[in-house]
């Protein structure tokens, strides 16, 4: 049987995980493929390190280049992540004529027209279905499953730390700074939890997505990211008590002509299936034109899921070549190029959770409905909570939820800077958007 090589560059927890896995269903996937793909060499700055794999010795390299200069290597799998080595590396096996499987969501997001474009130049596979949702099949998904359908809108809860976070603070009742602790502690967080809690990692998933979906590259610049990291205990509870769950939300659509992509928090009424998705599962709604919605669930991280994708990647590249063509050589189709407007935060409209701490006189809450009203923000309901037991001590003031109808993101700021200016508050509004 005809074998393809494959070196891997970055033997970490997935690293380990796509060797174990090659290891263990090697003979499997050559009956399914048809070809047998070997591993020919891992490179990594540490090779001493027991990744829990058993690894020939001689297989193992501090250099990287030895991997891309390799003839017999035919596959690159590249899961060092982040912009730096790795798009070297990535770039000098796509130049070399080797294709590339990553799981890189921020290089993808950020360096992806020069990544495809050095794969389309020389004629070379990229896949990276591990990029977003770690096990779930969501690039596929786009690149094939639903390829002959308008993607009119994606919704995604694509951050396993986030989601964790989220469903312990609702179910315990716990305040943020704990649970990111405990999360940390039990190996969900990392110790610099910055990218995930404060929505980025979310946002270059949902690059990515967009991307597939709309034919074109949307720069990250141009993506409204919003984190949970001052999310409050007490808006979990309220938004609970309306009916609704929070959850940290990647938000891809069209609408006119135009596209929207935004990671927020967003309030998700229980019934809606994406508020059934907690602790550390990710999940993508997906709405074709032809499909309706279709959802994609499982475990979006960790060391076994995003090795299962990854070897998927590397079967379908040695099947790509035992046929002597490329498939993917492109990650989106530039249709779309220069057509479509990625609409700004400000025009973006949607309905919205406002919670302000009011001053508890007669006329405050008139004053901020008639501000609201006069900026174009229709109040579907307001109604005054009771406070919450560490907040006794604060007399005079108390907390107020606000739901609106649609409005347009410069309309609701605008109301908030002159409700803020009244006088009337004495905290800064919470605002979040509702699904």
């Amino acid at each position: 049987m005809k074998q393809i090589g494959v070196g891997l560059i970055g033997f970490g927890t997935v690293g380990a995980g796509v060797v174990d896995g090659l290891q263990r269903n090697r003979k499997v996937m050559a009956q399914r493929l048809g070809v047998e793909t070997v591993l020919k060499r891992i490179a990594d700055v540490d090779i001493t390190t027991d990744r829990g794999v058993k690894v020939d010795p001689a297989l193992l390299t501090t250099d990287a280049m030895t991997i891309i200069n390799d003839p017999a290597i035919q596959i690159v799998v590249e899961l060092i992540g982040g912009t730096g080595v790795a798009k070297t590396f990535v770039l000098a096996a796509l130049n070399a004529g080797k294709s590339v499987v990553t799981a890189n969501k921020k290089l993808l997001a950020e360096c992806g027209e020069e990544i495809f474009g050095a794969a389309e130049k020389n004629g070379v596979d990229i896949y990276f279905g591990a990029s977003v949702g770690g096990g779930i099949p969501i690039i596929r998904v786009l690149r094939e499953g639903l390829a002959g359908n308008e993607i009119q809108s994606i919704h995604g809860i694509l951050n396993g730390t986030c989601n964790y976070i989220l469903t312990r603070m609702e179910r315990e009742g716990l305040p943020f700074a704990k649970v990111l602790k405990e999360a940390q502690k039990a190996g969900y967080a990392e110790a610099d939890p910055a990218l995930d809690i404060d929505g980025l990692d979310t946002a270059h998933k949902a690059v990515i997505l967009a991307s597939l979906a709309y034919g074109f590259h949307v720069p990250l610049d141009q993506v409204l990211v919003e984190g949970i990291r001052n999310l409050s205990g007490m808006d979990v509870k309220f938004a609970a008590g309306f009916g609704y769950r929070i959850k940290l939300l990647a938000v891809v659509k069209r609408d006119a002509g135009e596209v929207e992509v935004r990671v927020h928090p967003t309030l998700v009424p229980l019934t809606h299936m994406l508020a059934s998705v907690n602790q550390v599962f990710n999940a993508a709604m997906v709405h074709g034109d032809l499909s309706g919605d279709t959802l994609y669930y499982g475990r979006g991280a960790g060391r076994e899921p995003t090795a299962s994708t990854v070897i998927g990647d590397i079967g379908d590249i040695a099947r790509n070549l035992m046929s002597g063509r490329s498939r993917y050589r492109r990650g989106v189709c530039t249709a779309n190029q220069g057509q479509l407007r990625v609409r700004p935060a400000a025009e973006i409209v949607s309905r919205y959770y406002v919670r302000l701490m009011v001053l508890d006189k007669a006329g405050s809450l008139g004053t901020m409905t008639t501000i609201l009203g006069r900026h174009g923000v229709s109040i579907l309901a307001a109604t005054q909570q009771e406070p919450p037991a560490e907040l006794a001590a604060d007399a005079g003031y108390v907390p107020v939820v606000i739901l609106t109808h649609p409005a347009k993101g410069a309309e609701m700021d605008a109301a908030l800077r002159e409700i803020r200016a009244a006088g009337v508050l004495n905290e800064e509004p919470v605002k979040l958007r509702m699904i």
